[in-house]
């Protein structure tokens, strides 16, 4: 065969399957109808375009004509795009974590034609390596199994089937005390790296919603300790190998624990949390390091990440079969690159060496003895630099894979970070830049209220997520208050209506990942737990209660306190997975609402508009009423009057409203801490 059945599909990933001589079938009933009338199992592979060891299994065993045809021989084939099909990947990451396997990509499943799974594994090389079997092995052990063991097979199948059963529908109900949030600030702060930020232990990623947990306690408390944390963590990776500091944009994660070495492949999603938790604390500390990567990953997005007006999903790590290629310079290249402009400067400030610092070349990075900023005159002779390096990055080298699918939930982290930092830092540019990317969503994979998980080359993927409405009811909620138009609240109040419709579970309560109407699969999910970005769940927790302040509509605060009331039982035992979670909590109990009252076209409006969105207030909502429009008789504003003619802003927390406030200077000073939540508060 020249092609497989994969070459129809719009996934990058499962295009670079297509001409495997593997009969690869996409995920669909036409395979689990193969593997029924057949006898043969369904052998499930499920990896993403940016995965290094999901390119080498590629390469040495789904394109090895021996290893294809033992495939072919004895199982039917299906490979999963994990980011097309998060629902798919989450239950069989489950499964594999239920059979004693840790989970991670490649993954490699086993199934029954029902699609119960009985073996587990990942990558697989292709003859016998560091002890691991080679994959033709295992191919053979599982098929014999299959044929001569049916009853282990059915005992096994039954074990699994009845654990991720529980797993999803078990009662996660629990009372919760608010002062929980201070408790299990501490216990985050002591899991984190006082030395070099993070989550103490290699691998390291970045962690964002952690991170902002501690500094939301820093910002309750006052204590520093918190601040410390997260100053540290942020300055590592700003100046570490995460991040890529000649192109701009955040690598996924580090394999040692002082963020030097990373895994070269770049997400949007990553990205995007980043973007937002530097705007949140940048706003705060005014740490030019921080506006810096701000401005430059913003760049990388614009520059490399663009499909149409919406956003690419990921950069793969390798190119030509090597990781970080692209990414890794050697002294030579250096010095020929910048001769002439003080070539040594550059080479101390990022520690490049003749012997380099991986694999024999150089990871660009700032850590060491350098302080950041160094004098103007310096900074700028490092730009230049930087922007030397860029150019000859990409007119020489090879580009990474790019994949160019547009996710609704990804978009939706990615707009609401330009919208916030647009806000924060003013620049207008970067607003469009997120109203834009709305538009697309919207128009290019939305059908009236409802939408669609990926979009590619024009065609729509699977039906919408969980995920996706929350995160782009979240994006539509940070453009409202970044641009003032109401139609971006509307577009908020509709996806929170389909959430509530289709995806609530009326017995235990939660938002279930997949829709009531979706095909069905085994089980269907419901979590509360971040996986690699944050869960719908947790996020909707605090987009309900912005809703609540924005509406002052109460459905809205009792269907987020049901939330929080569905999973408080998970919190004593999965606390360091629902750093999401906590920071919604927070948002419900603490929720401080800022009305400014005043012409919005007036010079005084937006300077009261600057001062907001110049302080870092996790749990703000900023409303902006024009002095002839009414609130709802239900909000704690109604009835607030612009003061002596002039623009007035009003505080409020817990139905209660502030003094008016029509000095700039004193309502930012009254916002320099936001208020704690009072000892006892619970969800009402």
């Amino acid at each position: 065969m020249t092609t497989n059945r994969l070459a129809g599909e719009t996934s990058p990933y499962l295009l670079l399957h297509k001409d495997n001589p593997v009969h690869w079938h996409a995920w669909g009933p036409e395979a689990f109808q193969e593997a029924e009338t057949s006898g043969k199992p369904i052998l499930l592979s499920i990896g993403y375009t940016a995965c290094h060891w999901c390119h080498v299994m590629n390469k040495e065993s789904f394109a090895d004509p021996e290893t294809a045809a033992a495939m072919n021989e004895s199982f039917i084939n299906v490979k999963v795009d994990r980011e097309e099909r998060p629902d798919i990947d989450q239950l069989y990451q489950t499964a594999a974590q239920t059979m004693g396997y840790q989970g991670g990509w490649p993954l490699t499943v086993f199934l029954t034609a029902r699609g119960e799974p009985f073996f587990v594994g990942g990558y697989y090389p292709n003859e016998e390596r560091f002890g691991q079997p080679p994959f033709k092995t295992i191919l053979a052990d599982i098929s014999k199994l299959f044929r001569e063991q049916a009853d282990a097979i059915a005992a096994n199948v039954g074990r699994i089937s009845a654990v991720l059963a529980q797993q999803w529908s078990r009662d996660l109900r629990g009372p919760l005390d608010p002062r929980l949030l201070d408790v299990v600030s501490v216990h985050v702060g002591q899991r984190f790296d006082l030395f070099h930020g993070g989550i103490t232990g290699a691998p390291k990623f970045p962690q964002t919603a952690l991170t902002e947990v501690l500094w939301r306690a820093y910002l309750r408390s006052g204590a520093p300790q918190f601040a410390q944390l997260v100053q540290t963590t942020l300055d590592t990776i700003c100046l570490s190998g995460l991040y890529d500091h000649i192109g701009g944009g955040f690598h996924r994660y580090t394999v040692d624990e002082r963020w030097l070495v990373p895994h070269f492949e770049k997400m949007l999603y990553d990205n995007a949390l980043l973007v937002d938790l530097l705007t949140l604390v940048g706003q705060h500390n005014r740490h030019p390091l921080y506006r810096a990567r701000v401005e430059e990953t913003l760049g990388w997005v614009m520059r490399e990440m663009m499909v149409g007006d919406g956003f690419a999903a990921s950069l793969d790590a390798d190119v030509n079969g090597e990781e970080g290629a692209y990414y890794l310079w050697s002294e030579a290249e250096i010095e020929a690159t910048l001769m002439g402009t003080f070539v040594q400067r550059f080479k101390d400030v990022y520690n490049i060496r003749k012997e380099g610092t991986f694999n024999g070349r150089n990871i660009v990075m700032r850590l060491g003895n350098f302080p950041y900023p160094l004098p103007d005159a310096d900074e700028a002779l490092l730009k230049r630099q930087r922007e030397l390096l860029l150019a000859a990055r990409s007119q020489i080298r090879t580009a990474p894979l790019r994949d160019d699918k547009v996710l609704a939930d990804w978009n939706g982290m990615m707009i609401a970070a330009f919208a916030n930092a647009g806000a924060a830092f003013g620049n207008p540019a970067w607003i469009a830049t997120a109203a834009r990317a709305f538009d697309f969503v919207v128009k290019a994979m939305g059908e009236g209220d409802r939408l669609t998980h990926s979009w590619r080359d024009g065609k729509r993927g699977h039906m919408g997520f969980a995920d996706d409405y929350a995160h782009m009811a979240r994006a539509a909620l940070a453009l409202w208050e970044a641009a003032g138009d109401k139609r971006y609240l509307d577009r908020a109040k509709h996806w929170a209506l389909v959430l509530n419709e289709y995806f609530w579970d009326n017995q235990s309560g939660g938002y279930c990942q997949t829709a009531a109407d979706d095909a069905p699969l085994l089980h269907r999910v419901r979590t509360v737990l971040d996986q690699a970005a944050p869960c719908a769940n947790a996020t909707m927790i605090g987009v309900l209660a912005k809703l609540n302040l924005a509406t002052g509509d109460a459905s809205y605060r009792e269907r987020a306190t049901a939330l929080i009331s569905s999973f408080a039982g998970e919190l004593g035992r999965s606390f360091l997975s629902m750093g999401t979670y906590l920071n919604g909590l927070e948002t419900m109990l603490a929720g401080l609402q800022i009305v400014i009252v005043g012409p919005k076209g007036s010079p005084k409006t937006q300077e009261m508009i600057a001062a907001v969105m110049g302080r870092s207030l996790p749990n703000r909502l900023l409303l902006v009423v024009d002095p002839d429009e009414t609130l709802p008789e239900t909000h704690p504003a109604f009835g607030k009057k612009m003061e002596n003619g002039q623009p007035t802003a009003y505080v409020c927390q817990h139905q209660n409203c502030s003094a008016p406030i029509a000095n700039v200077v004193t309502l930012s000073q009254v916002l320099q801490l936001p208020v704690r939540p009072p000892q006892g508060t619970r969800p009402q």
